[in-house]
């Protein structure tokens, strides 16, 4: 059995000497071919660049050819892209991040409202799944992370803020992730966090990369 059996086979698209565009029909496939991907070794892979529904390859153009390269996509183990929580030990591992989470965000009672839950119940459904970050972007250290309960998944706000404080922990359409730095955003905002998602001075920078499993631990919620 390939790697993708579980999928929509990727579009494989040519993107100039030495790269091809993998292109997915949800974000969640895109983390799945990631985490195979990244688990390859010796196949001339230079590297991986994840987005919202594709993964830019770029591998070494003088131990293969577009032609070949995409078969190796098809050889990959597969590795699950998000683990329920109950199915691994409590234990951290290396790639995985736990971000402590205060749960008194300003729309935390408007979303729970719209999704017809309570507080708790909010706040329970976004701490209980493992994320995985699916690609990074918008902001330094900003992630993506993949996982999010279906009922937790709301369009982004009619008018976005003009600032949001560093350290949001918000949700938005698929995704939740963390604010790295004060700056404009239209996400949902549950909690907040004291995490340093990205500090210039630390190697690397950014707290969470492609790849990289993360928990939210709520350490307090909105009476």
């Amino acid at each position: 059995m390939n790697a993708m059996n579980s999928m929509n086979r990727p579009r494989v698209l040519p993107a100039g000497d030495g790269a091809v565009l993998l292109e997915f029909d949800t974000a969640d496939e895109v983390a799945a071919a990631h985490r195979s991907l990244s688990a390859l070794e010796s196949e001339g892979i230079v590297e991986l660049v994840p987005a919202a529904r594709t993964i830019l390859v770029i591998y070494d153009a003088k131990r293969t050819s577009p032609e070949k390269f995409a078969d190796v996509v098809w050889r990959a183990e597969p590795v699950e892209a998000v683990v329920s929580v109950e199915s691994l030990e409590p234990t951290e591992t290396p790639d995985e991040v736990q971000i402590p989470v205060t749960y008194d965000g300003p729309d935390l009672p408007a979303l729970a409202q719209m999704t017809g839950l309570s507080i708790a119940e909010v706040v329970e459904r976004h701490a209980a799944p493992l994320y995985v970050v699916a690609f990074c972007g918008f902001a330094p250290g900003f992630a993506y992370l993949n996982g999010l309960d279906p009922l937790l998944r709301l369009p982004r706000r009619d008018t976005p803020r003009t600032r949001v404080p560093a350290g949001s922990v918000a949700v938005a359409d698929e995704f939740t992730g963390v604010y790295p730095n004060a700056s404009p955003g239209g996400w949902h905002l549950l909690g907040r966090t004291e995490a340093v998602l990205w500090d210039v001075d630390r190697d690397p920078p950014a707290l969470l990369a492609p790849g990289t499993r993360v928990r939210f631990r709520p350490v307090g919620a909105a009476a």
